[in-house]
């Protein structure tokens, strides 16, 4: 994956200057923007049963099974072209090149789990839903992401998505290739405000996975 890498120190100095000088707010954003900016999917993975598994069995357990999740979806993400972009508590945060990399990644990653949990104990049995959204993303670093589909893949992931579940961003679902994915409509509500994406339900075109 080809791009500008600019760190983190130049962003901050960068939004110093905005902050300070009103007037050059545009001309900061289109520096910004172009440093940073870049056309990406974005998958959000968020591990399922924190709450539950944490008071039957205490918070180094589920941090163990943080660990096992990582080293299930860390070589799915890569072997799709993707780059891991930072983990948060039992969630992980990957770009792809492409809508259908970041899917394929999602179900690589799922039959990492399914391979997993036929060797572990049930109470360390890995479970998961991802969101994934496309579109013009911030990327800091390789180390920090920001942008819309950003904030809606991670409501999707997060709080909307079912066990196993993969719902993709209606930008998502558009950019995939015709032909190749059943997915369904949904939408939800939340905070009042309606959600709209994809929920992914099977490969259809021949040589898929």
């Amino acid at each position: 994956m080809v791009h500008t890498k600019a760190g983190k120190a130049r962003l901050k100095e960068l939004l110093l200057e905005r902050n300070q000088y009103a007037e050059r707010a545009e001309t900061v954003d289109e520096e910004i923007r172009r440093l940073f900016e870049r056309q990406v999917s974005v998958l959000v993975l968020d591990m399922c049963g924190f709450s539950n598994l944490t008071s039957r069995f205490g918070i180094t357990h589920f941090l163990g099974m943080i660990k096992q999740m990582e080293d299930a979806a860390c070589p799915a993400v890569q072997s799709n072209g993707g780059i891991v972009i930072k983990q948060e508590a039992d969630n992980l945060f990957a770009v792809f090149p492409t809508a259908e990399s970041a899917l394929e990644s999602a179900l690589d990653i799922f039959r990492a789990f399914e391979a997993m949990n036929a060797v572990l104990p049930d109470e360390r049995d890995l479970r998961g839903c991802i969101g994934i959204g496309w579109g013009k993303t911030l990327v800091i670093d390789d180390e920090d992401i920001f942008g819309d589909e950003v904030n809606i893949a991670c409501r999707l992931g997060e709080d909307l998505a079912e066990e196993s579940e993969i719902l993709l961003t209606t930008a998502a679902h558009a950019a995939l290739p015709l032909n190749a994915y059943l997915t369904s409509p949904v939408e939800f509500a939340l905070d009042g405000e309606a959600v709209r994406g994809y929920r992914f339900e099977r490969c259809i075109r021949p040589g898929k996975k």
